[in-house]
């Protein structure tokens, strides 16, 4: 897998589109926030798809794009339920089972949300085409693109201005290795549909 070109285009379509991802990344954080986390799993989905079709149509960003899959809301929130109570349990019985647990599940479950709205998985079928693709193929160039998604996002976290930027710029990597694994992103490239910055005008 190319790292520098994932990497290059994430950071050509961060400053392509910064004013409308920085606005799309506040309303998420916020509507997180206000809701203690409720609105979270599904505010991120409908973002990940929005920034998906930023990356396959040249489509800009929208607010409203962050609230486009409420219907994954219960499905969502079952799912972090169970989540929280796993790791939950980890942490009880010692921190290292805890921290094993929420690693594993967010390594396992990296493109959980582009799977249920770009190719419409009902939990639990994402969850295991998921865990699939992160477990074939080289498992160097899967375990780096978690480690760079999350690194990147734990270096933005450490202000709240630094997650504006952070945040959309490690989705449009993780998004991009998405489509690339999916067989969309490349193909498109090579038959001139798309270029790597968007659709071919």
């Amino acid at each position: 897998m190319d790292f520098k070109t994932h990497l290059e285009k994430a950071w050509r379509l961060t400053l392509k589109y910064i004013a409308p991802l920085i606005i799309m990344t506040l309303v998420m954080i916020a509507a997180s926030f206000f809701t203690l986390g409720i609105l979270g799993p599904v505010t991120l989905a409908g973002y990940m798809h929005s920034i998906l079709l930023m990356i396959r149509e040249g489509r800009e960003p929208k607010v409203q794009d962050v609230f486009s899959h409420m219907k994954l809301f219960f499905p969502l929130l079952l799912f972090g339920v169970v989540v929280f109570l796993a790791a939950l349990i980890g942490f009880s019985l010692l921190v290292i089972p805890g921290i094993a647990v929420v690693l594993a599940v967010a390594y396992c479950c990296l493109y959980m949300f582009p799977l249920m709205t770009d190719k419409k998985l009902g939990i639990i079928d994402a969850v295991k085409e998921s865990f699939s693709m992160t477990t074939n193929g080289s498992w160097i160039d899967n375990l780096a693109v978690f480690i760079i998604f999350i690194g990147l996002l734990a270096l933005g976290s450490t202000t709240f201005i630094g997650a504006l930027f952070t945040q959309p710029f490690a989705t449009i990597f993780l998004m991009s290795v998405y489509d690339e694994k999916k067989g969309t992103g490349d193909e498109a490239v090579e038959k001139g549909v798309v270029s790597e910055d968007g659709p071919v005008e």
